[in-house]
């Protein structure tokens, strides 16, 4: 702003002095005229003797002077004094030497104007040489320089002017973005209400969750240990009659058995804020197991289960049970929203830097609306009775524990995507 108004006030600053400048070549051009005028009307004079030449001379300069305006002098070449048209001598080194130099006009510095008569301001002689007489014009300047006067107010009024325009301009941009800040404050205030909501709803689904997993693991630990006692119980009697049939049924129920338990245990590991396990985990054995665990689901339903995973993909951190958990919750999300001789794809494939595993099926579809509450605890769009809201919750608390993130989205023209996202084992051990 600063710089703008310096660059008017220089660009006023010159004009005035071009337009001062200019004026005074103007009123010089003038008064040399008026001198060269008035040299060639006295050679017309008759020539006698010197005395009634200057006499002639000197009456007809008299009769063009000005009072206070305009006053003509003459002197006889090669003589320093400067006669008046009233008989008088004065003297001015500044027109002696422009005479004796041949110059056409000068500037007569204002301490010197009052000697001739004039004003106390700056004046102009125009020059002029007619044979032996020099003649010579002078003229006050102050019409010119009240031409100044007003240029530099103008000059200064224009400054002024374009001054409180940058000033009202730049108010009103200042205006603006103190505007723009509040409102960046405001949204950035907003953001941080809504980050905090966000945690403290995280927060109050954990606990529910927490509650619900100490609820469940308490309920079925009696059941469980019956049926554990059983199968061993069936596992030895199967030893003893050679019946491996038998014997590989009991070791699957036992195996299962141990899974459940570890599959409640790290719940209510993550109920209580623990992290989970780092162990080294292949994303292809995770998606491997999650096949196996489900299968017989897409087979009772008539669903079509494609499994597609690249090789080589980098090994994740965590805990193998709670991941398999989640991929098992997004192929029965999937096998429930699809219908017979659809098709269910589990993919797995390095995205970026991170691993991504992803389900897609055919089915109806997640509304947009939907998107965003399908991760909620007890939120569930299938018929009462037939699911319970909590595989996709309970599958975002895992992902997230792994440091990961679990979006859906749909797909067209139906169907939807849901996608697990996972940093590698590199990078989540140097977090």
């Amino acid at each position: 702003m600063v710089s703008i108004l310096a660059a008017i006030a220089g660009a006023s600053y010159w004009d005035a002095r071009r337009e001062s400048e200019a004026a005074f070549q103007d009123f010089a051009g003038e008064q040399t005229t008026l001198a060269r005028a008035v040299a060639a009307s006295g050679l017309a004079h008759p020539a006698g003797e010197a005395a009634q030449g200057d006499a002639a001379l000197l009456a007809g300069l008299r009769s063009i002077e000005r009072e206070r305006s305009l006053v003509l002098l003459a002197r006889r070449a090669g003589d320093a004094r400067l006669r008046t048209t009233s008989g008088g001598v004065v003297t001015s080194p500044a027109i002696s030497d422009a005479l004796d130099r041949g110059l056409p006009a000068v500037r007569i510095p204002r301490d010197e104007a009052p000697s001739f008569g004039l004003p106390r301001r700056t004046a102009v002689a125009g020059l002029a040489r007619a044979g032996a007489w020099d003649v010579v014009a002078v003229a006050t300047a102050e019409r010119q320089r009240d031409r100044e006067f007003w240029a530099r107010r103008r000059s200064l009024l224009s400054v002024f002017t374009a001054a409180g325009l940058v000033l009202a301009f730049g108010g009103l941009a200042m205006r603006t973005q103190r505007q723009e800040l509040v409102l960046e404050r405001e949204l950035a205030l907003e953001a941080a209400r809504r980050a905090r909501d966000e945690r403290l709803e995280r927060a109050s689904r954990a606990a529910v969750m927490g509650t619900l997993a100490m609820g469940v693991a308490h309920e079925i630990s009696t059941p469980l240990g019956v049926i554990a006692a059983r199968a061993e119980q069936v596992a030895a009697r199967a030893q003893d009659g050679a019946d491996d049939r038998l014997r590989t049924s009991a070791q699957a129920i036992l195996s299962q058995i141990d899974r459940i338990k570890q599959v409640i245990g790290g719940l209510l590991g993550l109920a209580r804020g623990d992290a989970p396990t780092a162990e080294r985990i292949d994303p292809t054995r995770v998606i491997d197991e999650a096949v196996g665990l489900t299968e017989h689901r897409f087979g009772k339903s008539r669903v079509r289960l494609r499994r597609e995973v690249d090789a080589n993909l980098p090994a994740v951190l965590g805990d193998p049970r709670l991941l398999e958990h989640a991929v098992v919750n997004l192929l029965l999300n999937a096998c429930d929203a699809s219908r017979p001789d659809d098709e269910v794809t589990v993919r797995a494939r390095r995205v970026d830097a991170d691993v991504e595993i992803a389900v897609e099926d055919a089915g109806a579809g997640i509304s947009p609306a939907d998107v965003g509450r399908a991760l909620e605890p007890f939120f569930t769009t299938k018929p009462r009775g037939q699911g319970h809201g909590l595989g996709l919750a309970v599958a975002q608390e895992i992902v997230s524990s792994h440091r990961g993130t679990l979006a859906l989205a749909p797909r067209a023209p139906r169907g939807t995507r849901a996608a697990i996202r996972l940093p590698p084992a590199e990078g989540a051990a140097r977090g």
